[in-house]
């Protein structure tokens, strides 16, 4: 099975200005990454730095791992 790291930016890349072009494919990417993810088609990993800013900064982070 394919594993993604996926770190603070890519989850908080949804909140961005989608006016801009290359922000909205990058967040297009992102969720059909989420989406293999929950599918179980790939799998997240993460590590404890991703788990600390995810802590630190709850309300900016749209998955928890």
């Amino acid at each position: 099975m394919i594993r993604v790291y996926l770190d603070t930016s890519v989850y908080n890349r949804l909140y961005d200005d989608k006016n801009q072009v290359s922000i909205f494919l990058e967040m297009q990417a992102t969720i059909s990454i989420l989406n293999l993810i929950e599918t179980k088609k790939i799998q997240s990993v993460n590590s404890f730095v991703l788990k600390y800013e995810n802590q630190k900064y709850p309300i900016l982070v749209v998955c928890q791992v």
